[in-house]
């Protein structure tokens, strides 16, 4: 008898807060705070209303939280996980700094969140 791998998350996972940063001749620098949610099977993101940051040019926000999604859904979608995705995840609170934010780093930093909320649960 096969059984059915566990759903991710099984609970709320709130709060899940990660600043990544590089500092070398290619700087990177990403922070952010998601909330990991029950939700269908597969993978929802959003970014929450009331989110503001301080960054210019505004408009590459919009590619570093789609860069976060992307990292957050690469890292829960690997085998070893064992989980099927069945998530929504809300994106709260974010950081970027103009020296060192661009769309690689956010990516890690969705990686990040996702291995730390993966992490709690073990």
């Amino acid at each position: 008898m096969t059984s059915v791998p566990p759903r991710f998350p099984p609970h709320p996972i709130r709060g899940v807060r990660v600043l990544h940063r590089k500092q070398n001749c290619a700087p990177h620098f990403a922070e952010i705070e998601v909330d990991f949610e029950p939700g269908a099977e597969g993978f929802a993101f959003e970014v929450a209303q009331e989110l503001t940051v301080d960054y210019e040019p505004a408009e590459a926000l919009t590619r570093f939280f789609a860069a976060v999604a992307v990292g957050i859904e690469e890292q829960l979608s690997l085998p070893e996980h064992g989980v099927v995705i069945a998530t929504r995840v809300v994106l709260r609170g974010a950081r970027a700094d103009t020296f060192g934010s661009h769309e690689l780093a956010f990516k890690i930093a969705g990686y990040l969140a996702a291995r730390k909320a993966l992490e709690d649960l073990s």
